[in-house]
């Protein structure tokens, strides 16, 4: 439990940097999550890790010193917490939808930031890319 984000209201209020699980490297993969679950992980919780690091540069510095990067990656940081952490009590999310919204929140970077994601993964995923194949 992070102190910080239950003063914030965030429910449940868990920081996912220290959570990781050493389970989850045996609960996906074929057969019992989607290909892209690993890879999209390790790119999220790098993205809110960069954030969470120029959220606190930024209450130093302010905000205008920060880069358009930087400050792409402080708005995934909020949304994050907002749409991919935060979950109603009555909020039941399947595994598909929260990767789904993993996706969505990481749209909002420049696929250059993808360091951690193959390209034929980011190709098959990522929302830009989906909408694309809908209209074929």
């Amino acid at each position: 439990m992070d102190r910080t984000m239950h003063k914030t209201g965030l429910y449940p209020p868990i920081d996912p940097l220290p959570s990781l699980s050493r389970l989850m490297d045996k609960g996906i993969g074929s057969g019992k999550t989607r290909e892209d679950h690993k890879q999209l992980s390790d790119q999220l919780y790098y993205a809110y890790a960069e954030g969470k690091v120029i959220r606190e540069t930024a209450l130093v510095s302010g905000e205008a010193a920060l880069t358009e990067v930087e400050k792409l990656y402080l708005q995934f940081a909020d949304r994050f917490e907002k749409e991919f952490i935060s979950q109603g009590t009555d909020e039941n999310r399947d595994i598909d939808e929260t990767l789904d919204i993993g996706w969505e929140l990481l749209s909002e970077l420049p696929e250059t930031e993808f360091s951690r994601i193959d390209p034929a993964i980011i190709e098959k995923y990522h929302p830009k890319h989906r909408i694309k194949d809908v209209n074929k």
